[in-house]
């Protein structure tokens, strides 16, 4: 609590440990402990007039606001989707070797996938996680489908996942059967930003009785169609 008290007294301007330690009530020892930590870890850096916001925070604040961002502009899109097709819309941002589910729209099946947002699940586990994927080489498929499914993955298996995301990749969008036994089964489209970056996805997904092959085409064309209109949203043209 200490470092979080320091923190927001830094969000004013730059200020010297000694004048944290007599604000905070705290002896110069620990102000000056907690500084070096916070310094040490980027968020906090040093200027001339004294400990000042580091780049660790100023990278975490654009983040914050393109996750608040994509949510808002998409959640309308989400809505009319799930409310067109009764399935259950999630969109999901890209952590590393991870998606993070940002936001979902309850479908009315009865059986519904239990995934909430702010979960997160190894990238290559899931429709979301391959569609966040697209963009990359087969390099880094291989590393996230050895990363997921670790001494599961068999030379025949990890073939097979590459001629599926080379597909996908062609296509444009992602359809998918959970290899975890859970029966889900999921349609996934990248959603791209102003440069033409893979920013979040959008997918639809459910048990596999209920998303059937009779009308997955009807659904890919409907999430395709969705993905395009939330990426016009945030100022993508059209072109990668």
């Amino acid at each position: 609590m200490r470092a979080l008290d320091i923190l927001d007294e830094v969000i004013a301007g730059p200020i010297r440990a000694a004048d944290l330690a007599r604000k905070l009530n705290i002896s110069k020892t620990t102000a000056h402990r907690l500084v070096q930590a916070l310094r040490s870890r980027d968020y906090l850096s040093v200027t001339k007039d004294g400990f000042a916001l580091g780049p660790k925070l100023l990278q975490l604040g654009v983040h914050a606001t393109e996750q608040i961002d994509f949510v808002r502009i998409a959640r309308p899109f989400m809505e009319i989707l799930s409310e067109r097709t009764g399935f259950c819309v999630f969109v999901a941002k890209r952590e590393g070797d991870w998606s993070r589910h940002l936001e979902r729209v309850t479908g009315r099946q009865r059986l519904r996938v239990a995934t909430a947002p702010g979960d997160r699940r190894l990238i290559a586990e899931t429709g979301l996680g391959k569609a966040l994927l697209l963009d990359d080489d087969e390099a880094s498929w291989e590393c996230s489908y050895r990363l997921a499914f670790g001494e599961a993955v068999t030379p025949v298996r990890l073939a097979e996942f590459l001629n599926e995301m080379r597909r996908h990749a062609a296509l444009g969008y992602v359809a998918h059967d959970s290899e975890l036994g859970d029966g889900v089964r999921s349609i996934a489209a990248p959603v791209r930003g102003a440069r033409g970056e893979i920013c979040i996805a959008i997918s639809i997904a459910s048990a596999a009785h209920y998303l059937t092959d009779e009308i997955a085409p009807d659904l890919t064309r409907r999430i395709v169609e969705t993905a395009g209109q939330i990426g016009a949203a945030v100022g993508h043209s059209g072109e990668r």
